[in-house]
């Protein structure tokens, strides 16, 4: 039947099939067969070869344990996972044991595992929740003391950049504080210090950058200045042992006396005033600072002004 295809009579170009075109012109087809066949075999089990490697194939010893309903074994590998820092393992691990271990002489240890592997997953969340309900679960554990710390510890691990909303950061300082006072006696009460003072910090900075955009949208209206006297005043009432604090005052003073220069005139002497009552304020409170220079100068300028009202 395929002696038309193969006869040195038929042209090439009546040949419709384009695989014939490249066949030589004597071939034996069963012969040529023969040749093409084990490479189609060696290609067939390179693909059925790929294909199995795609297959799942069968469960993993670790969706075993997780099945197992032997909660005494499922116990002992969470505690192995736990061990070597495998806190993703341990915690679905413990996750179900939480649920059926209630009530046993396991269920402390349990709880207290579960929290930390929330925390080293950076579930803070999570974790904040766990280490709250441990307290109430548990009060007169000795780990209890721990794990109130930890709780607040998790608001400071969320606390964000300044810039930021810091609801979290004021929640970080509330339950620091609250941790000290309910555990004077606690390891933990320097670190807690800590971390109130580095909340403190960041709220500090947080509230000077909003005074300080009053005072730099001066420009464009002088009532902002108005604004950053008061938010430095603020500033300083809220942090009173702040080392910036005659930082702060300088704003005031600046703040005051370019106030009082864009002032109706009848206004003038009296806003001139406030600001020697600045200066006088900052030198009793901060006679060595650096910033003096500045702010006696500010005084001149005042004096100067007044002066000048009263010649008027």
């Amino acid at each position: 039947m395929f002696n038309g295809f193969f006869n040195k009579n038929v042209s090439v170009n009546r040949l419709k099939g384009p695989i014939f075109v490249f066949l030589p012109k004597k071939c034996n087809f069963a012969g040529f067969m023969r040749l093409l066949l084990p490479a189609f075999v060696i290609l067939m089990s390179i693909s059925s070869c790929s294909v199995f490697k795609k297959s799942s194939g069968p469960p993993t010893s670790f969706n075993k344990i997780l099945k197992s309903t032997d909660y005494n074994f499922k116990l002992q590998m969470a505690e192995k996972y736990y061990l070597n820092k495998d806190y993703n393992h341990a915690q679905m691990l413990y996750d179900d044991l939480y649920r059926v271990m209630k009530g046993s002489e396991h269920f402390e240890d349990i709880w207290y595992k579960y929290a930390y592997c929330a925390y080293y997953l950076k579930d803070y969340i999570n974790a904040e929740n766990l280490f709250k309900g441990f307290v109430e679960a548990f009060p007169n554990s000795p780990k209890s003391d721990e794990m109130d710390y930890m709780r607040a510890f998790c608001f400071w691990k969320q606390s964000p950049k300044y810039q930021l909303d810091q609801t979290n950061t004021t929640k970080a300082m509330g339950f620091m504080q609250a941790f000290i006072a309910q555990h004077p006696g606690s390891d933990k009460v320097k670190d807690a210090t800590e971390i109130i003072e580095k909340c403190r910090a960041k709220l500090e900075e947080k509230d000077f950058e909003a005074a300080k955009l009053y005072f730099n949208l001066r420009e464009t209206n002088p009532a902002y200045l108005k604004a950053a006297s008061l938010t430095f005043n603020t500033l300083m009432n809220t942090y009173p042992d702040s080392q910036f604090s005659d930082e702060y005052k300088l704003y005031i003073i600046k703040s005051d006396y370019l106030y009082a220069i864009q002032s109706m005139e009848e206004k003038k002497k009296a806003r001139f005033e406030l600001v020697l009552t600045d200066v006088n304020d900052f030198n009793d409170r901060f006679p060595d600072s650096k910033l003096k220079k500045q702010v006696l100068d500010y005084q001149e300028l005042a004096n100067n002004s007044i002066k000048k009202l009263d010649y008027e």
